[in-house]
């Protein structure tokens, strides 16, 4: 017999979370899972589910506009920010109840409590007022949305709050330049909310690749949101009548309905007890783990945002079954954060994979990579007339003719970077892709077509 309560004891029932106490539970684990607001986690409740609704919702205002060049004649439409979060609220219930009756179906308990640590064996549920005590011990609590102390911060928003906004505003100010940041202003700018996205540095998209950040950025301003770069609020003053005045850190001021940060997250560590377990944090603040989510403490595992290695839904999910396989399973399993196919839901979308091309050169140097680009007016558009341009980019090393990276913009790029993914992780060559029949007509046959290498029109005014 055992001489603990159960044989894993998870804090946060995030994807991460969930994924590992089921798996371990299969393995023949006894498992509780803890959570103090609603089983999903971030991107079930206040996350990639709810913000993937109200990008389709906010993509509907262009569709009813190109249809008219396809020879469709669309009555005036009319839009319902109250319906749209009624249905949102009904989806996430629907998907909350399915977490919950997966977790029981695989013998798990599901505790609704926060949960804090006591002792490295010992976690104290704060709403039922007791201690249970596990042989492991996993953390996955996620991270939360940073603001920054700057006067009336109190009066701003960030993206939680933003799901459930009691009317749509008119006028909207969104800060930071992530993915966060862009989808947001992409949605609301798609609602016919007047919008302007501010961030403190140069280009939005920081990290990504920078033809992508250049195409992006474009785009948007020519859908009509108002991008401006290298500033930030100093102030945000409440007026009468509720209206926002935005003072910027160079003097200049503007009124706006709502301002709304996406200016990073941060692991949600607080008041989890760590430090009475003996768990170290990492210099962000994050839990600190090796390659197989263990942290200092040799029974204390954690996986998810609050590790802050790669802050995704899959990753997190892949690491709560990497730790499940190798702590009940006897199958040690490391997680690859290396190569990650990502989207981001902008307007219009992205899709990538791999090194940049700032990456692959810094790593084999800027002679031994090969460029091959091609920017062109999706079909989509040659009957809307819409001025819309879709970039598929590939980068290759010379010397082995393998695929470092694929970038794409345009519509669908979400969905066609899946795959690409694919060929990308096993290492496909460039000759591979050359080798696979196009599909016609689609934009993704570019990746397959695209023989000449790009030469810059600097390049090429200099030969």
């Amino acid at each position: 017999m055992s001489a603990y309560d159960y044989d894993l004891f998870v804090i946060g029932a995030g994807s991460g979370g969930v994924r590992a106490s089921r798996m371990a539970a299969k393995y023949g684990a006894k498992v509780a899972i803890a959570e103090e607001y609603r089983v999903g986690g971030t991107c079930v409740i206040r996350g990639c589910v709810p913000k993937k609704l109200f990008v389709y919702a906010s993509h509907f205002a262009e569709s009813f506009e190109d249809a008219a060049g396809y020879g469709w004649e669309v009555p005036e439409a009319r839009f319902s920010w109250e319906k749209l979060i009624a249905n949102k609220d009904r989806e996430i219930d629907r998907l909350n109840g399915i977490y919950i009756r997966n977790l029981k179906n695989s013998g798990v308990e599901i505790i609704e409590s926060r949960a804090e640590l006591k002792d490295a064996h010992t976690v104290h549920l704060v709403q039922e007022g007791r201690d249970v005590t596990a042989d492991k011990i996993l953390i996955a609590v996620g991270a939360w949305p940073y603001l920054p102390a700057i006067p009336g911060i109190e009066h701003a928003i960030s993206s939680n709050e933003a799901f459930h906004l009691e009317t749509l505003p008119k006028e909207i100010t969104v800060v930071g330049g992530g993915y966060i940041a862009v989808e947001f202003a992409g949605i609301f700018n798609g609602l016919g909310v007047k919008t302007v996205q501010l961030y403190r540095g140069p280009k939005i998209l920081r990290g990504f690749d920078e033809d992508l950040r250049d195409t992006l950025q474009d785009e948007m301003i020519k859908k009509g949101i108002d991008v401006l770069t290298n500033t930030d609020i100093a102030e945000i003053v409440k007026l009468e009548g509720g209206r926002l005045q935005v003072i910027l850190q160079d003097g200049d001021s503007y009124e706006t309905d709502c301002v709304m940060y996406a200016t990073g997250r941060r692991p949600k560590v607080d008041g989890l007890g760590l430090e009475k377990a003996g768990v170290i944090l990492n210099k962000a603040g994050a839990i600190a783990v090796d390659a197989r989510s263990k942290t200092n403490i040799d029974n204390i595992y954690a996986v998810g945002d609050v590790t802050d290695r790669a802050n995704l839904t899959p990753v997190a999910i892949r690491e709560g079954a990497a730790f499940a396989e190798t702590v009940f399973n006897d199958n040690p399993q490391e997680v690859d954060h290396s190569i990650i196919p990502t989207a981001v839901f902008s307007h219009p979308e992205i899709g990538t994979v791999g090194m940049t091309e700032e990456e692959a050169c810094r790593a084999h140097g800027e002679d031994g990579v090969t460029i091959f680009k091609s920017t062109f007016k999706p079909m989509l558009h040659t009957l809307s007339g819409r001025d819309e341009r879709t970039l598929m980019k590939i980068i290759v090393e010379k010397k082995t003719d393998k695929v470092l990276g694929v970038h794409m913009i345009g519509p669908y790029s979400g969905e066609m970077i899946q795959t690409v993914g694919i060929a990308v992780t096993m290492g496909a060559t460039k000759a591979q892709f050359d080798a696979t029949i196009a599909v016609h007509p689609t934009a993704a046959e570019e990746l397959v077509t695209m023989k000449e290498p790009y030469i810059a029109p600097t390049a090429q005014a200099a030969e």
